[in-house]
């Protein structure tokens, strides 16, 4: 059904943006009067530009899953609790959103298939739906759909602002020592020159590096704003992008947060969607989706392989060679008790809290390591500027 974009006045004169969805211009003309409204412009929105293509955010789908599953076990039929949240929803790309999938909800569609024309839901959150609408249990489901993303954002979050405080740290730093080689620097230079006395050598290496500052630094700009996007581009490509990833995946401290990182990804996809009731095949070609080293994606692959042709997913795993034998150990012990979706979780918590530590370690030790560091090239441009000043007032005091 064709969505259009309105703009609309209320009996109170007040001005409404929104979309909705009708058969015809003239139909979406008569719903805006049948709610009061009068319509000032109305267009259509191409399938391109239609706002329900566009992606939710992790918080916003987090707290429509878990909406939706609380409605859902209190008995409301799946058409009518989507119309709900639609009514309720505050952005305008929510509403579009929920307005496009209840309506193949009431055309006959599944919620899984309605779901798929929208970038907001990737394969794991389908498969996962289509999962609990074939158990019949899709209100539990959507429960853990949404403690899985609020996981997930929090992770996200906690990232974010463990970051901060090295990122401005450093970013201050690095504006402190640019005035002082671009700006200080230069002049004091010139008053050394008229003194005609011998700089030291210190003083002499800071000039130099302050004229190829100002020389290049406008050069080296652009080359950084026209390279970041470029690099970005190219990284794109899988065959860039898979040896960068092999790269990182080589590198000794790094790669082994990597693949921690993975691995706590993988093993609680997998523990999601086993317990959903997905099958094991299944469940590996949706969680290999859900991982970021190309490397590691390789290795899913080639144990969906051989779990495909017989073998047991402790031994498909341990011929990849990409993860550790007490990993290995708990997966072949979650096998042989029938219990390998509560291991795979317990894997995950393990590997979630390793990853956690390390980068928590790496930031206590980052934020000391960069003040001394900075510290050090402050004091250093700062001697440069103060040693043939006390040389000249040695030479005035004689």
């Amino acid at each position: 059904m064709p969505t259009y974009r309105y703009v609309a006045l209320s009996p109170d004169g007040r001005r409404q943006r929104d979309v909705l969805q009708a058969e015809s211009e003239r139909q979406a003309r008569q719903l805006l009067h049948e709610r009061g409204l009068f319509p000032r412009r109305l267009a259509l929105v191409r399938a391109a530009e239609a706002p329900g293509r566009g992606r939710l955010d992790t918080t916003s789908l987090a707290l429509l899953t878990r909406q939706l599953a609380t409605l859902i076990d209190a008995g409301i039929p799946l058409s009518d609790a989507l119309d709900a949240l639609t009514r309720q929803a505050e952005r305008q790309r929510e509403r579009a959103v929920l307005l496009a999938v209840g309506n193949r909800v009431r055309e006959g569609h599944s919620l899984a298939d309605s779901l798929k024309p929208h970038a907001s839901f990737d394969l794991l959150y389908r498969s996962l739906v289509a999962a609990g609408e074939r158990a019949g249990r899709l209100a539990l489901v959507l429960e853990r759909l949404a403690d899985h993303l609020e996981r997930v954002q929090a992770q996200r979050q906690k990232a974010r602002t463990a970051l901060v405080y090295p990122l401005v740290l450093a970013g201050v730093s690095l504006a402190v020592v640019s005035g002082l080689m671009t700006w200080v620097v230069p002049r004091l230079a010139q008053q050394f020159e008229r003194s005609d006395m011998a700089l030291p050598w210190l003083t002499r290496l800071m000039i130099g590096l302050s004229h190829l500052m100002l020389s290049l630094g406008p050069w080296l700009l652009a080359l950084l704003l026209l390279g970041v996007p470029l690099a970005a581009r190219i990284l794109r490509r899988p065959a860039p992008r898979a040896r960068l990833d092999a790269l990182l995946l080589g590198l000794p401290r790094l790669g082994e947060l990597i693949r921690l990182l993975d691995t706590g990804r993988l093993t609680r996809t997998l523990a999601i969607l086993t317990r959903s009731g997905i099958a094991l095949l299944e469940a590996l070609r949706v969680s290999r989706d859900t991982l970021g080293n190309h490397g590691m994606r390789e290795a899913v692959a080639l144990i969906e392989q051989r779990v495909e042709s017989g073998i047991s997913l402790h031994r498909a795993m341990q011929e990849s060679g990409r993860f550790s034998p007490s990993l290995l150990h708990m997966v072949a012990s979650g096998e042989a008790s029938g219990t390998l979706d509560r291991m795979l979780e317990r894997i995950a918590d393990a590997q979630e809290s390793a990853f956690n530590r390390r980068v928590d370690m790496a930031l206590a030790l980052f934020e000391p390591l960069m003040i001394l560091v900075m510290g050090a090239v402050v004091l250093t441009v700062v001697l440069a500027i103060l040693l043939p000043i006390m040389q000249l007032n040695s030479s005035v005091a004689l």
